[in-house]
């Protein structure tokens, strides 16, 4: 029997909210009120039952990602192609792109069924995106995913090829290997943004460092496709130079990734330090706020 999932409109008239589970989804679309409304209403139908189709396949997505595949539902696969091309440089599992890959499912199926000018689907921040002709959209990035106020804010225009983004790191809804407070990741897809903030946030980390505390995750979370594997729970005192060295590991995996064609950009953040990669009009840059000689991330 499949569940049937809270529907309904914000108090602004304009979004929708849908959430079934884990799953809990920020919809906004722009463009003729009847294409609006069909959109709403597919957005709903495509909804119902999805988390059913992930469920009914959990144990191999939550099993490292190989080259080949038995997964059958469309997000399923979507998830497990979103993950393939970092298969084979460590562990990883479909699980990494789940929420982007969602958020992409509901948008295909919205413009499937109505022409729009501009629509988004937020998943818990990893967000699939459409813009029309002339339209933009802001991203506005905080410091850690966890806290309010915005650090800074950037567009992403109609002619720049990014229709996913995604943020990882140690204080998302995920567990991560890394100490990065957030990573966020512009993409072609909100599945490839996802499964890339994953590795790129896994990859700011200083191995071995006294004072990071890491802990199995199956003991935090049972179920954890990471298994026994040490995942980031604190993260103490740091000296600007370890906080530099951090980043730039995040930030070298960033740049072949992009070299690759399978980012646009990407926000590293970490005890207050920021790093931007991106392409060329997107000046690399590092923003360096006045801290102690010794930071501690909260």
């Amino acid at each position: 029997m499949t569940r049937l999932p809270q529907i309904a409109l914000l108090s602004d008239g304009r979004r929708l909210h849908l959430q079934d589970g884990p799953i809990d989804l920020i919809i906004e679309a722009r463009g003729r009120a009847d294409a609006v409304r069909a959109a709403y209403e597919t957005a709903a139908q495509r909804f119902t039952g999805l988390l059913d189709e992930l469920c009914a396949e959990l144990p191999e997505l939550r099993a490292a990602a190989e080259a080949r595949t038995s997964l059958r539902g469309v997000v399923a696969r979507r998830m497990h192609a979103a993950v393939a091309p970092f298969a084979a440089d460590g562990f990883i599992t479909p699980m990494a792109a789940v929420a982007g890959s969602v958020a992409e499912e509901i948008l295909g199926a919205m413009l499937g069924a109505a022409a729009l000018d501009r629509a988004y689907v937020n998943n818990g921040g990893d967000i699939a995106l459409h813009l029309g002709r002339g339209e933009h959209f802001s991203i506005g990035l905080m410091d850690r995913p966890d806290r309010d106020g915005v650090m800074r804010a950037m567009r992403v225009d109609a002619d720049d090829r990014v229709g996913g983004v995604a943020t990882s790191g140690r204080h998302g809804r995920s567990f991560s290997l890394g100490i990065a407070d957030a990573v966020t990741v512009l993409a072609a897809t909100a599945s490839q943004a996802d499964a890339a903030a994953t590795v790129i946030a896994n990859a700011v980390d200083l191995p071995g460092h006294p004072a990071i505390v890491r802990q199995p995750a199956c003991e935090l979370q049972p179920d954890s496709d990471l298994g026994a594997r040490l995942v980031t729970r604190h993260v103490g005192e740091l000296s600007q130079n370890e906080i530099a060295a951090a980043l730039e590991s995040g930030a070298e995996c960033a740049r072949q990734l992009f070299d690759r064609g399978l980012i646009e950009g990407a926000v590293l953040q970490l005890c207050g330090d920021m790093l931007v990669i991106g392409p060329k009009d997107i000046e690399e840059q590092r923003t360096r706020p006045r801290l102690p000689e010794n930071a501690v991330c909260a």
